[in-house]
């Protein structure tokens, strides 16, 4: 089985991105984040015309994720339990959705940026991370055999940077930020692409749309597959679809998949 994940960053605007990499490399599930379009507004039709099943949990203009799979899926939950999403209170962002697939409890995860910092948008990535523990504590201790994906928004080693100089004070890279990521792979998260390549500096995954960052390589990997134990046993590889990132209209996020054996 394979399990992707992909910032597409506007369903509307990468929609021929998304169907051409869907029909070239198939995977069995797509997790897809940022698609920044209500529930209703999600293109269902063009994508099941190619053989996709989509759960979508969806926002006007922001955030929004989705599971898309060649199986139908069984929707589990939508959001995480805790506090209302956004800074002023007013409602929840549409950051996390879950769902059963062929055995597999597999998340959908876009995860607060947090920049500026200080300020309400770090205090809430924060929160939001401890809010994403408590959840995956949770599948943890039922032994659910589970893949949290998504954009993490946090590159986790200073060499999943390409200067962290450059990067300094930025909120994908505080060390709070990086001790909120490590307190849930604590819990015994095996984090995939690394497992796959622990040598393997220059592994980013998304590449900003200024200052000539795809042309110069100056990437980040902040893009992530958590396994539970009984998943990891069954890796068989992640790897980074790179080149769909240079494409025409390319999202600035480029797709990372995993094989599971069945």
């Amino acid at each position: 089985m394979r399990i992707a994940t992909y910032n597409v960053n506007g369903i509307k605007a990468r929609l021929p991105r998304l169907l051409e990499w869907l029909e070239e490399t198939k995977p069995d599930v797509a997790c897809l984040q940022e698609i920044k379009s209500v529930t209703e507004g999600f293109p269902v039709r063009e994508v099941e015309e190619i053989g996709y099943h989509c759960l979508v949990h969806g926002q006007k203009a922001f955030n929004g994720v989705a599971i898309l799979s060649r199986k139908p899926a069984r929707l589990v939950m939508t959001g995480l339990p805790g506090e209302d999403g956004l800074e002023s209170g007013a409602e929840d962002q549409a950051r996390y959705i879950e769902a059963d697939y062929e055995g597999v409890r597999i998340a959908s995860i876009y995860l607060p940026n947090g920049n500026p910092l200080p300020g309400p948008k770090f205090d809430y990535k924060l929160r939001w991370m401890e809010r994403l523990r408590k959840r995956a504590a949770e599948l943890w201790d039922a032994e659910i055999p589970a893949v949290l994906t998504g954009d993490y928004n946090v590159a986790p080693e200073d060499r999943d940077v390409f200067s962290a100089s450059a990067m300094a004070g930025d909120a994908l890279i505080e060390p709070e930020s990086r001790a909120a990521w490590r307190a849930i792979l604590a819990q015994g998260w095996l984090e995939a692409l690394r497992a796959v390549h622990p040598q393997d500096d220059g592994l980013y995954t998304f590449w900003d749309y200024q200052a000539g960052a795809w042309p110069r390589d100056a990437g980040l990997r902040i893009d992530h597959h958590l396994l539970s134990p009984t998943i990891a046993d069954r890796l068989m590889n992640a790897q980074v679809d790179k080149e769909y990132r240079g494409r025409d209209r390319a999202s600035d996020h480029t797709p990372v998949w995993i094989d599971i054996a069945d």
